[in-house]
């Protein structure tokens, strides 16, 4: 049997197995060393309704305890009694849980308007670019001015709150303007976690590039000692795709476990938007690589010798040259184009793939529909190559010689 059958396996499957691991480490490096990609990631959280409900009912009650209008009320109601003014007192005092549902109502409502402006949106981008580019000094080891508050790194929440009252302040309640300042902080991780934090950022920001060239190497070199190259290439294309599969699976399981989790202070649908948001990068990617196998595998499978494969490529071949006949009786021929373009097919076919190649690496951020566009692309142009390509014509058999040997 030999070594190279099962050693080429053994890569091809190692490849797929470290395939997944792969985006998961692309998508955890670019969340905690690369700003950028992390702030792309975060900001549709401000615009979907839940969050932004979310957002509001914090706000909304951290500004309504500061004010406690019920408190006010009553304070109000005992001077109004203790200046003569009893009754009037004791009805202020009586409707004072009312007050103090009206006002509240209010400040939901008014925060509810200011959390959907663009304004807020913006804050709430500038805030955590502020905040990440500071965790990311923080996690390298140099100077941050994240804080540590009861043993928790943490960020504080109040430039949105100073917008908030600004607004308030302009729709009539002053009140908010001699409130102290607000500042409510969101918990990032326990301060004692920090050092291993900072041991994983060095980790992630190596695993990013290393992994996905070891599942690439692994994989071209489980083709390239392959007997049959081509078969191996149609197994570690529908390996690729069925390890993007099991990671589409372990992201629906996890998400399940994690809502299932979620403590009741936490609405659910809140969660559930920011953690379909968070690893929408990951899907898009495993996408990516699903659509990209499939590809890989159909390629490999229709440039085979198997009998469906060349009846395939033979009907084609027959439809360009019917085609290209075609055109030639109405006076359209390709000239020395096409006998120059069939001379160099196999360089031209080549050249076609390798750019489609570098257009896929080189795409910003692909999805599964450009994979498919470029593939779609790539048939049309080895198409075209195929219909313009003019083999040169047989010469007619010689006429054999007549008696006498003329």
């Amino acid at each position: 049997m030999g070594w190279r059958g099962p050693l080429a396996t053994l890569l091809i499957v190692l490849g797929c197995v470290l395939a997944p691991i792969s985006v998961i480490a692309v998508w955890s490096a670019n969340q905690v060393s690369n700003t950028d990609r992390y702030v792309a990631n975060v900001s549709p959280l401000i615009r979907e309704p839940a969050i932004r409900n979310a957002v509001t009912d914090k706000i909304s009650t951290a500004i309504s305890n500061q004010i406690d209008v019920r408190h006010l009320t009553n304070t109000v109601a005992a001077q109004l009694s203790h200046r003569g003014l009893a009754r009037l007192g004791a009805l202020l005092s009586s409707l004072s849980g009312s007050i103090a549902s009206g006002v509240n109502g209010f400040i939901h409502s008014a925060v509810a308007k200011i959390i959907a402006s663009s304004r807020v949106q913006k804050l709430w981008i500038r805030g955590n670019r502020i905040v990440h580019e500071q965790l990311v000094l923080a996690l390298s080891g140099k100077k941050s001015a994240i804080t540590v508050s009861n043993g928790q790194v943490v960020v504080g929440l109040a430039p949105i709150v100073d917008q908030v009252k600004h607004n308030l302040a302009a729709r009539g309640l002053t009140i908010v303007e001699k409130l102290p300042p607000i500042n409510p902080t969101f918990p990032l991780f326990s301060a004692k976690y920090l050092v291993k934090a900072q041991t994983l950022y060095r980790v992630l920001t190596a695993l990013k590039w290393i992994m996905p060239i070891l599942a690439l190497a692994c994989l071209a070199a489980g083709v390239y000692i392959a007997r049959r190259h081509r078969r191996a290439l149609i197994g570690a294309g529908l390996g690729l795709a069925a390890s993007m599969l099991v990671l589409g699976v372990a992201l629906a399981v996890g998400r399940t476990l994690y809502l299932n989790k979620l403590p009741g202070t936490i609405p659910a649908d809140a969660a559930a938007v920011a953690f379909d948001t968070i690893v929408r990068f990951i899907r898009q990617g495993l996408r990516v690589l699903l659509v990209l196998g499939l590809v890989v595998a159909i390629a490999g499978f229709f440039t085979g010798p198997s009998v469906t494969a060349v009846r395939t490529r033979q009907g084609f071949k027959s439809a360009f040259a019917a085609i290209r006949g075609t055109g030639e009786r109405a006076g359209l021929t390709t000239g020395p184009v096409g006998a120059w373009v069939y001379k160099y097919r196999t360089a031209l076919r080549i050249g076609a793939i390798t750019i489609a190649a570098l257009v896929l690496v080189f795409w910003g951020i692909p999805t599964g529909l450009t994979v498919v566009v470029i593939a779609i692309v790539l048939v049309a142009v080895l198409g075209i190559i195929e219909l313009i390509g003019r083999p040169p014509v047989r010469a007619d058999p010689a006429t054999p010689p007549g008696p006498g040997g003329k």
